[in-house]
This record gives C-alpha cells, structure tokens and sequence, in this order.
C-alpha cells in the first residue's frame, strides 16, 4: 500500500521574490572582485604561458623543436657558411647560420614541447597575451617580435634553500677556498721579513763603474 503524501507547505505570495531580492541587496553592498580589463592588467602566474619567446643567440638550427612540434607550426630556415680555422693549420668548419625562425599561433597549442625538447635554452614562455589580430595570417610572427617577447621572460624563481648546491657552484667554492688557504700558509718572502725603515747596505762599485776607477787617486 503507497504512503500518503505529506501535506504541501502553504506558500507565502511573492516569497521568491523577496529571497532574490535580498541577494542581490547583499552583493550590492559588497566591493567588487571584478578586474576591468584593459585599463586594470590581471596579476599572472609566473609560469603562464603566454607566447613563446626566442633567444636567437642560443639557437644552433638542430631543428629540434620543429620536429618535435605535434602542430607543425614551426618554421625554420637556413644556411651553412664556412669559418676559417681559428689558428694557423686548422680546418676549416661549417655552420648553421639562422635566416627565419617564425610560429603560427593559429596552430599552436601551447603544449611547450618545443621549450623542453630544446637543448640550447633558446625557446622560453613568456607571459605576454595581448597579441590578438583582425586577420589570422597575421599570427605567424617571426623572429623580429619573438626576440622582443624574450625581453618579457620573467626571471627564473630561486632555489628551494633546502635544495643541493649545484655541482659547477660546489666545485668552484672549493677551488676558491684551496686557493684561499694556500695563499695564507705561503711562507713570506725575504721583501716582505725585511723592515722597511731599516738602511740597505751598500756593495761596493765594480770596475765597471766610473765612480770605482778613480777611487784611488
């Protein structure tokens, strides 16, 4: 046998109302957590990845990131030139000079496989957005406005203090201290044991000095 229903609650005219009502009084009195943007910049993350930014100088053409892009949005081009040999009787060697490095953010999908497959530290994320265009040929730049974005890469973030010392750092403090203790443990030198106000005693002129050869007269 089905259990009676429980008896529905007498509704109050315009309770709904009411309730929205004060929700809305409630907020009204409350500040603002909205940011108006443009004329109020967001407060990004450090790691925000925005674009990617190109260090030019550290670039070998190893063609890396751009086989390694899952999007194919890399472009790069170039040419070999010959260096002569840096000392006489060398060889001579061949390089990759960089003549286009461009990335369509059409394509892209900010995965950042570019930035970790990258052996050189050549690609870094910035967190420059504001790069939206009317057309969408326009968002393949080229290495002219990747290199200004590079100026936009924050600092890297210090090490965790509880972290071990970099090897490079360790060897080289303990290169400073060996050379620190050597030089105090010197022996001094007889320049350094003589005073300095005391007369140094004077040989007497060989025959070669002028002043000798007429000394018994």
């Amino acid at each position: 046998m089905a259990e009676p229903l429980p008896p529905s609650r007498s509704r109050i005219p315009g309770a709904g109302l009411a309730k929205g009502l004060a929700v809305t009084l409630r907020t009204m009195t409350k500040k603002t957590v909205t940011a108006q943007y443009p004329d109020t910049q967001p407060d990004l993350p450090p790691r925000s990845r925005g674009v990617i930014g190109l260090f030019e100088e550290n670039c070998t053409v190893c063609m890396l990131c751009a086989r390694e892009c899952p999007d194919w949005c890399i472009y790069i081009d170039s040419h070999k030139e010959t260096v002569p040999p840096a000392a006489p009787g060398g060889r001579e060697r061949s390089r990759n000079v960089l003549d286009r490095f461009a990335i369509d953010f059409s394509l892209c999908m900010y995965c950042g496989i570019c930035i970790e497959v990258c052996p050189f530290d050549a690609l870094f994320w910035s967190p420059e957005f504001e790069y939206a265009e009317t057309d969408i040929h326009e968002l393949t730049h080229e290495r002219d406005k990747l290199r200004e974005w590079m100026w936009t890469v924050p600092a890297p973030p210090a090490l965790d203090p509880a972290a071990e010392e970099p090897k490079e750092i360790a060897a080289a403090r303990k290169t400073a201290e060996k050379l620190a203790t050597a030089a105090q443990t010197e022996p001094p030198t007889a320049t350094q044991t003589e005073p300095t106000g005391s007369p140094r005693p004077t040989e007497p002129p060989g025959p070669a000095d002028p002043q000798g050869q007429g000394g018994d007269s």
